[in-house]
């Protein structure tokens, strides 16, 4: 009887761990797998075109004129990274680095392209992040290593459009997991050129945006699953769900940020925002975007939008 009382425990202790061990995997998969069709630039400019359909007469105009360019880069931790780059005419040393969101790539994120070097003349650099559009990468960092290779692309940045006239400033702005990814750079040392952020949407931190989404599209709780996906993360990737941590980033920030979210977001919920507002130290500021969802706050308020981020590199001294 105690024999197989013992075989049955094992058995089901087994199958316990086994259960978890495939749970896991398949979530780490579903979360982490870049996107198969991540290099379809055309796709990426259909879809910009069908969401916001007054972009397409600026950025052809840019492509025929052989304005808007592409370079590329080696990545320390190996591969070759890619971005879009524009001159400004007027832009005094002034860029902005736009970093895009999760399964996204550069292209989708030209309206705030856009945004800087049109409305404010600015020079601007959209990176993909690795294993995004035309960037190589295994699997989806979620903004955590990325801000190493935002940091990287902002020295690229600063040589490829350094004004003897003007003293280089960089804004990185991102939006959804660029955000976070601005975040996660914003916490470490930094030249004196980055001046400032601006976050987008940005989660607190992988553990909780993930943990939302298990109970949100799963209805599950995070334990046990979210514990033994975040240690298989470690193991294939280096990182735990936990570490990668935009709200730790913010607290060690110094430099300006400004805190932008829709007070309808469910995807990052709105709390997110006020808890990473609350820990980061001045100088900062928060505009939160009434009626917007995820990511919607320019499209739905293009022009307070604008004027926001506008007035914030102003008091950074971005101007």
């Amino acid at each position: 009887m105690k024999k197989r009382i013992i075989i049955t425990s094992a058995a089901v202790l087994a199958a316990v761990v086994l259960a978890l061990w495939g749970g896991s995997s398949y979530m780490l998969g579903y979360s982490l797998t870049p996107d198969a069709n991540r290099r379809d630039t055309d796709s990426a400019y259909a879809f910009l075109y069908k969401w916001l359909p007054d972009m397409r007469q600026w950025t052809d105009s840019l492509r025929r004129g052989g304005l808007l360019r592409d370079t590329f880069v080696a990545m320390p931790g190996g591969g070759r990274h890619h971005a879009l780059w524009l001159r400004g005419d007027s832009a005094r040393g002034r860029t902005a680095i736009i970093v895009h969101g999760y399964r996204d790539c550069c292209v989708k994120f030209l309206f705030l392209g856009r945004m800087y070097h049109r409305d404010m003349g600015f020079n601007i650099l959209l990176p993909d992040l690795s294993a995004h559009g035309l960037s190589d990468g295994g699997s989806i960092g979620m903004g955590w290593h990325d801000r190493h290779d935002v940091a990287r692309w902002a020295g690229v940045a600063e040589r490829l459009f350094r004004d003897t006239a003007a003293a280089s400033r960089i804004v990185i702005h991102g939006v959804s997991m660029g955000a976070a990814t601005t975040m996660g750079v914003a916490g470490e040392r930094l030249p004196d050129y980055i001046r400032c952020f601006v976050e987008d949407c940005g989660y607190t931190s992988v553990w909780d945006e993930f943990a939302c989404q298990l109970r949100g599209q799963f209805g599950l709780p995070p334990f046990p699953l979210m514990y033994t996906t975040s240690a298989l993360c470690r193991l294939r990737y280096g990182w735990t769900f936990g570490e990668a941590s935009p709200l730790e980033q913010v607290a060690k920030c110094r430099r300006p940020m400004l805190f932008i979210h829709g007070d309808k977001d469910t995807f990052v919920p709105t709390w997110m925002v006020y808890k990473l507002y609350e820990a980061k130290p001045q100088p900062k500021q928060l505009w939160i975007a009434p009626g917007s969802g995820h990511a919607q706050a320019y499209v739905d308020h293009p022009e307070e939008y604008t004027e926001t981020v506008r007035e914030f590199l102003r008091d950074s001294g971005m101007e």
